[in-house]
């Protein structure tokens, strides 16, 4: 499967110039069959989301009809106000316009964005196209039991507005939960600056022996672009089962 990872320069608290930069960078990247956007990719990391978060799910119609457009999978985390709450919502939309959806679980408290979140507390994967994507949002991939594998999924999806003082744990995470689950990583982050923050990217797609398939260059809009081969995936699971050796009692 070719997936795509688009590297956005996320306008704070604008969709209508945020779902126009993504856009562009789809035209341009035609031909895989999913693309990921990063964390509150159409507003920036809204910690105090009122008057900022989404009310009417004017982001996530196009995702669903994007989708359908360009015959392929998107996914990417939005805020969005639902009956008076907020949520830090990722959302998988599928061409057939079936949707997904995962509400963060690691809520960054550092920020204060468990002040006015709503927790998510169901892990979330989805299949597509016969492979299981599990959905994680940035701070959530700091904590390897919440990421864990147990054969349940092939490809981790993290989207994230993770900020440039924090690239090592960035990078140093995405390619520690390839290796110790043995499966792709997909790590979607935006660059530019917010009012709190100044954000480099580093967007990349790991496999799972650690190796960087591909890599955003720093401070740019990109879209990075990997061929996933579920196959040879499997097979190396299958030769060096590591899954199979977790430890029981932390399951």
């Amino acid at each position: 499967m070719r997936i795509t990872a688009l590297q956005a320069n996320t306008v704070w608290a604008s969709p209508d110039d945020n779902i126009s930069e993504i856009e562009q960078l789809i035209s341009r990247n035609i031909g895989s069959r999913l693309y990921v956007l990063p964390e509150m990719w159409s507003t920036g990391f809204a910690t105090v989301p009122a008057g900022i978060a989404e009310r009417e799910p004017v982001s996530v119609n196009w995702m669903i009809n994007a989708a359908r457009k360009y015959d392929a999978a998107i996914c990417g985390s939005i805020a969005i106000e639902y009956d008076g709450k907020f949520y830090n919502r990722q959302y998988f939309c599928k061409p057939d316009g079936t949707t997904f959806a995962y509400d963060k679980h690691h809520l960054f408290e550092y920020a204060g964005e468990d002040r006015f979140y709503e927790r998510g507390n169901e892990k979330v994967v989805v299949e597509h196209e016969g492979i299981r994507f599990r959905l994680v949002t940035c701070f959530d991939l700091r904590f390897p039991e919440w990421c864990r594998c147990h054969g349940d999924y092939d490809v981790l999806i993290c989207v994230a507005n993770w900020p440039e003082q924090r690239n090592t744990a960035w990078e140093t995470l995405l390619r520690a939960r390839a290796i110790e689950n043995e499966c792709l990583v997909v790590g979607a982050n935006r660059t530019g600056c917010d009012a709190f923050c100044k954000y480099t990217g580093k967007s990349a797609i790991i496999n799972a022996y650690g190796e960087t398939l591909a890599k955003a260059p720093d401070n740019e809009q990109a879209a990075i672009t990997a061929n996933f081969d579920i196959k040879a995936q499997n097979e190396y699971r299958r030769k060096f089962p590591v899954l199979n050796e977790l430890d029981k009692l932390n399951q």
